[in-house]
């Protein structure tokens, strides 16, 4: 199954996310802030990272930039409450792939694996 990082500042959100993706079968690491995520995203070895956007420290924005300048060619997924088009725009500007509104749905897992399986496509 997928390896993905979960980057959430939010303990309960955090928590949630993970329990449910690990109950799918996805292995998940995970990271409080951008600053975090992005160390652990040029270090490890992932399908598919899961970004909040609006956290302490590193924002998911700064975070996505940072990491496409070191040529981090993973997929990148931005996770946030905020849904509006010029939030959308700004998440793919700033390096996104794909976006996902908060709060999640019920077949969030299954968005996660589509986007897993149309990558290897």
């Amino acid at each position: 199954m997928a390896k993905l990082l979960l980057v959430e500042d939010d303990p309960s959100i955090r928590m949630m996310m993970g329990l449910r993706l690990r109950m799918k079968g996805f292995e998940v690491d995970e990271a409080e802030n951008g600053k975090l995520g992005m160390e652990a995203a040029l270090k490890g070895e992932y399908d598919l990272v899961l970004m909040d956007m609006h956290m302490p420290v590193m924002d998911g924005y700064e975070a996505t930039r940072g990491l496409r300048a070191e040529n981090f060619s993973g997929t990148i997924v931005a996770v946030t409450a905020s849904a509006m088009s010029e939030d959308t725009s700004l998440a793919i500007t700033a390096g996104c792939n794909h976006f996902i509104a908060k709060p999640i749905g019920p077949d969030f897992e299954q968005q996660i694996q589509q986007i897993i399986d149309d990558k290897a496509t």
